[in-house]
């Protein structure tokens, strides 16, 4: 395994340069998978000036917008891992309401948001058109090995000791989540661009044999 250090402005600049340089009219859909501590929404955020400067319209969409009910997410408690790992996402809701209407001949019409988790209830958020040639930025944990069908995956890996060290107090009984993530689905081995973030100041893009 080969590592490439690189700066976050130039890693926006190159991730930009490769989603920009899809076909023209076709959508793309973008997954910035990583766990939270990872920032892949930070990192989504900043890729969304750089391709309308290319010419691309962008819309962004966190996966953190599409967990199931909380009577779904909780049966087995608040804090189990193994449940954040197989029943927080609505990996169908994802693919119907965003990735799906993204596919050639298809109708462009995507749902933004679907639940709101802070109170339980659905967004009621209205139907958005993506423009052809339009870009999705889709952020969130444990996106890949799902059968989401992205164009692009981008996977923020974290090493265990650094994942450790910045996941937050209340959020570190996920850990085996993630680390059962590694075991079963290997993003590093799923994703089409795989960045070291450690330490987010230093990034550094792995290439793979």
């Amino acid at each position: 395994m080969d590592i490439r250090p690189i700066s976050p402005s130039l890693l926006v600049e190159e991730l930009a340069d490769r989603v920009a340089s899809a076909v023209p009219d076709s959508w793309v859909r973008v997954a910035l998978d990583g766990a939270p501590a990872a920032e892949p929404g930070r990192l989504a955020d900043a890729l969304v000036d750089p391709l309308r400067l290319r010419g691309r319209e962008v819309l962004r969409v966190s996966s953190g917008d599409f967990l199931r009910p909380a009577s779904l997410r909780f049966e087995y408690g608040r804090t189990d891992p193994d449940a954040f790992y197989t029943d927080w996402i609505d990996y169908g809701a994802l693919t119907r309401e965003v990735l799906g209407p993204l596919d050639p001949g298809h109708s462009g019409k995507v749902l933004p948001t679907l639940w709101d988790s802070a109170v339980d209830r659905a967004t009621r958020a209205p139907y958005v058109t993506v423009p052809r040639g339009g870009v999705l930025l889709l952020d969130g944990a444990l996106l890949l090995g799902q059968g989401l069908p992205f164009d692009l995956a981008v996977h923020l890996w974290l090493s265990p000791g650094a994942l450790s060290r910045r996941t937050a107090g209340e959020w570190r009984w996920t850990l085996p989540a993630y680390a059962r993530y590694e075991r079963e689905i290997g993003p590093v081995d799923v994703a089409d661009v795989v960045v070291r973030v450690d330490d987010p100041r230093h990034p550094a893009i792995v290439r793979r044999p």
